[in-house]
């Protein structure tokens, strides 16, 4: 994109000290004869990674699990080990400081009402205040598991506790199991003498059942604990094909780009080509409010050979400044301008 310096929008140019003057409440700027300093953003990509550590505790009776419960694969070692869950994108405006604008107020010219982030990044012209802010995307929150941490071991009977040996004892835990089922199958068929009187307690009963026989299966199978961790990845666009945007470990889950015991995820960048750059950009004289309009990119994430994501994104650095006449902005109306504070684009030109 074309490099700017600080521009006056009047062609007039002010000192640092009227900028100084200038009286700033709650990110507007409001008044005559005096400017505002805005910035125009560009384009960084955040990558929102979410991954899993899954704690894997082995069972008392691991090894009677295929000869009794005839489950398969259970290992009798415990492990932890990490999951890719999900990636998402989005795209982030920071502060170009190679397109920074100055606007004179005039009583024939300028708006009278200019908004700006925190950062300088311009919001709205002649909109109400928080027209331009990013509105917080609700968080949905998360499935809760109310499971409850059984000790399995209260569910033993005197006649299990009492076993001499461990293999007995896994062999009377199997059969307590199957009783369960059993038991659970009799309840929704409707065989069993003492059936609930209604639908409430038969739930609460199933429940129960169902509690115990995790419980007590858990000491064949063994148990994962899981702890869910997000990481946020800045990546400044570019042209890039398979660079490294970060490494993944199963063993120790998101590592430093340059640390080889994780497998590289790649990200590529490709310019669509959407907007037409010359290969000259001629210098032209500023005259009006700047805003992007920026070009879009293809981006696409891999892992193991495995495509995990693809999608367009808009990305200011392919795009180029264009400009809304000063014509527009004088005493016969007023022009309301709503800005994408991420990209520096217009996303609204209202006349009133």
């Amino acid at each position: 994109m074309k490099k700017k310096n600080i521009v006056l929008l009047s062609a007039l140019l002010f000192s640092v000290t009227a900028v100084g003057q200038t009286e700033v409440t709650a990110g507007v700027t409001r008044g005559k004869d005096y400017g505002v300093t805005y910035v125009l953003p560009k384009t960084e990509i955040e990558l929102t990674v979410q991954v899993t550590k899954n704690i894997y505790t082995p069972g008392e009776f691991s090894k009677y699990a295929e000869r009794y419960l005839r489950l398969t694969n259970v290992s009798p070692d415990p492990a932890t080990y990490w999951t890719l869950d999900k990636i998402q994108t989005e795209v982030i405006g920071i502060p170009d400081k190679e397109n920074v604008y100055f606007v004179k107020m005039k009583d024939k010219t300028v708006a009278p009402l200019i908004e700006l982030g925190k950062d300088g990044i311009v919001y709205s012209i002649n909109m109400p205040l928080g027209s331009g802010q990013k509105k917080a995307t609700p968080v949905e929150p998360k499935a809760t598991d109310n499971t409850p941490n059984l000790n399995p071991r209260n569910f033993l009977t005197e006649e299990i506790l009492m076993a001499n040996s461990t293999a007995k004892m896994a062999e009377l835990v199997a059969k307590e199991i199957y009783s369960i089922r059993e038991s659970k199958n009799a309840l929704l068929r409707g065989e069993t003498d003492n059936m609930p009187k209604d639908g409430a307690q038969l739930k609460l009963m199933l429940d129960n059942l169902t509690l115990q026989e995790r419980a007590l299966t858990e000491m064949f199978a063994g148990k994962v604990t899981r702890e869910e961790k997000t990481y946020n990845i800045r990546i400044v666009p570019k042209e890039m094909k398979n660079e490294v945007a970060f490494r993944f470990s199963k063993k120790l889950g998101v590592v430093a780009n340059d640390d080889l015991a994780g497998e590289p995820v790649y990200i590529s960048v490709t310019d669509l080509k959407t907007i037409a750059i010359p290969a000259e950009v001629p210098k032209k004289q500023v005259d009006g409010i700047a805003y992007n309009a920026p070009g879009r990119a293809k981006v696409t994430l891999n892992y193991q050979n495995e495509e995990l994501y693809n999608a367009e994104l808009p990305v200011t650095q392919f795009g180029v400044v264009e400009y809304l006449a000063p014509v527009l902005f004088n005493k016969n109306s007023t022009i309301k301008v709503l800005f994408n504070p991420d990209t520096g684009a217009l996303v609204k030109v209202d006349k009133e």
